[in-house]
């Protein structure tokens, strides 16, 4: 249950807080530089296609060049579909140079450039067009058949029987939604369908035709229903977008979208920013006293879970047994607010009782629950550790708003001031060998010098004695601990 929604806004960014029962459960940023790209489309060229690993290379005006693999091109998967057409491979589809209407399915990530497809779909509030095909499909969430059978009837006489009208899919949303509300985003999206072509038809090859509403706008599409108390937007402009694409395509969020005019400001007023400053730690204390440790790298997530100061209040296996429960309920807040994707290991602490076992999974699985990411938990491995996947579709959190640090190379830790020293003083052993110089010099951070000055004199003045020359120091207040120069004079 989404019960507030804290939109704010400048000039170079867009941040989004969705609160449940008061509580921050999902984090989205949005930077005018790096806006997203998912739902975008393009009149690309085909840059090179690759028979070998059935994919190809379009350039879409990005600087990097998108990838397109033979399933999500449009005529191969209506093959697939067919019992009367054999899939043709991607050679015969596509030649180099070739100009191709494509949209963005996944936005660039690490050095992975944007994945495309050559289907199309555009999403409205209720509904999302599928122009290029005719069939009319519901959401997997609208359980209700009486209710799935009299949505698909409605949007079956809103469309024309003799005319073309592409095909649409039944959001979730959609659910209890009038033939009013149906009839307004088929008209949107078929208007815009037009728009997108007729553009499609006047510009050169690399250009935009169609980009995703706003992120603020999104909020409206997306994640606002009639359960939503209110959205609290502190800029003024966006409250105006806002309210006019509610009074076009949700009409009942209208007095819902409300501004912020305290004299705090809003994310302080709610604890936003400290929520997102505490969302870049690796360790999240629990209340009980114990703490989970979160670690990301390039190949998956790994999340660990420790009793900490947590003694409890019966026995070593009642505690274990809390301590999980509690941190099942963290680690999916955390997975949502973090925004984490791909292969995550939990270790949790080890549980000798079966029963505990099954009781922390189902405790996880219904966390995971209301998550709007796919996820799939494979449960317990022989090492005691739980494997699951979670759908990567954006960047994370901390991939947004970190970079790797220039002093430590994302190792999370340095060398030690003595192990540098050590360095130093055999890299003059080696050059004094190559190199008749008059001195050397070291050129090296204070804590480095100060140690080589202190506790490492008698091993320097030692080294000098044995290569027969002087050795100077010098502090270079902009080195990290680990850099450093040898000069020699």
């Amino acid at each position: 249950m989404t019960e507030e929604i804290l939109i704010n806004v400048t000039p170079q960014e867009t941040r989004v807080a969705v609160l449940d029962h008061g509580v921050i459960e999902e984090l989205h940023i949005e930077r005018a530089s790096h806006r997203g790209l998912v739902g975008n489309i393009y009149l690309g060229r085909v840059a090179r296609v690759l028979p070998g690993m059935q994919s190809a290379f379009v350039e879409i005006g990005l600087d990097r060049a998108a990838f397109l693999h033979v399933a999500d091109i449009w005529e191969y998967r209506n093959a697939q579909h067919s019992p009367e057409t054999t899939p043709k491979p991607i050679e015969t589809i596509l030649s180099e140079g070739q100009p191709l209407m494509v949209q963005v399915i996944k936005d660039p990530i690490g050095t992975k450039g944007a994945r495309l497809s050559t289907q199309i779909s555009l999403a409205g509030r209720l509904l999302v067009h599928l122009p290029q095909d005719s069939h009319i499909g519901i959401s997997q969430r609208i359980e209700d058949e009486t209710e799935r059978a009299l949505l698909k009837d409605t949007l079956t006489k809103l469309l024309p029987p003799d005319a073309p009208h592409g095909g649409f899919i039944i959001r979730t949303m959609a659910e209890k939604s009038t033939e009013r509300e149906l009839a307004r985003d088929v008209d949107y999206l078929t208007k815009l369908w037009g728009d997108v072509l007729a553009r499609s038809k006047t510009v050169k090859s690399g250009s935009l035709l169609h980009q995703d509403l706003t992120l603020a706008e999104r909020v409206l599409r997306d994640f606002a229903n009639e359960e939503t108390q209110r959205v609290l937007v502190d800029s003024v402009s966006a409250q105006q977008a806002m309210l006019e694409f509610a009074a076009r395509y949700a009409p009942a969020l209208t007095d819902r979208v409300q501004l912020h005019q305290g004299a705090r400001p809003l994310y302080d007023m709610y604890g936003v920013e400290q929520e997102i400053e505490n969302a870049l730690l690796r360790r999240v204390n629990l209340k009980s006293g114990g703490y989970v440790i979160i670690d990301q790298t390039e190949a998956l997530t790994t999340i660990d879970v420790n009793t900490g100061g947590f003694v409890g209040v019966r026995s070593f296996d009642d505690t274990i047994f809390k301590t999980n429960l509690e941190a099942a309920q963290t680690i999916a807040r955390q997975l949502r607010l973090r925004n984490l994707g791909g292969i995550i290991i939990i270790d949790f602490i080890d549980m000798d009782l079966v029963e505990h076992r099954e009781a922390v999974l189902a405790a996880l699985n219904q966390a995971i629950a209301n998550d709007r990411t796919r996820l799939t938990v494979n449960g317990f491995t022989h090492l005691g550790l739980v494997e699951m996947t979670r759908k990567r579709t954006r960047e994370s959190l901390a991939h947004i708003l970190c970079e790797v640090c220039p002093t430590c190379n994302g190792r999370g830790e340095i060398k030690t001031a003595q192990t540098v020293c050590y360095e130093i003083l055999r890299e003059i052993m080696r050059e004094s060998k190559q190199f008749n110089p008059r001195e050397f010099r070291i050129l090296a951070s204070k804590s480095v010098i100060d140690l080589l000055l202190d506790d490492e004199s008698a091993t320097l003045a030692q080294v000098s004695d044995e290569i027969a020359k002087p050795v100077s120091l010098q502090v270079e207040t902009g080195y990290s601990q680990e850099q450093y120069d040898i000069v020699l004079l």
